[in-house]
């Protein structure tokens, strides 16, 4: 891979990571901002229900963040873009629809298969 293309994920992946950590800033201010005592039973469930929600769609984030992060540090260390299945160059066009992805689309899919022979 070309540093012309480096400098494209590069941008893509610093992008998202800015929007997600912008969107984490953001909910923790809501969720302090709510700490107010709801008296109605039926409006607290519903803050609740509504937090609960809000701090697991976090967490896919949060999980996401770092897969960023571990992306950013394989173009540092020149190891972005290679399969760690089978050491091979993951495709541009695979790379631009999962930018943090580490398989090729062929090893993902023999993952995916072997995954739902075990039944996962």
């Amino acid at each position: 891979m070309d540093q012309k293309q480096l400098d494209h994920f590069r941008s893509i992946l610093e992008r998202q990571l800015g929007d997600l950590l912008g969107e984490a800033g953001k909910t923790l201010e809501e969720m302090t901002e709510m700490e107010e005592n709801y008296p109605d039973l039926t409006d607290r469930a519903s803050v609740e229900s509504d937090r609960g929600f809000e701090l697991r769609i976090r967490d896919r984030e949060r999980r996401l963040i770092k897969k960023i992060r571990k992306a950013l540090e394989r173009i540092e260390n020149g190891t972005y873009g290679i399969c760690e299945g089978c050491g091979e160059e993951i495709g541009a066009k695979r790379l631009e629809a999962r930018p943090v992805t580490t398989l090729c689309i062929e090893c993902k899919s023999r993952q995916e298969q072997e995954e739902k022979a075990r039944g996962q």
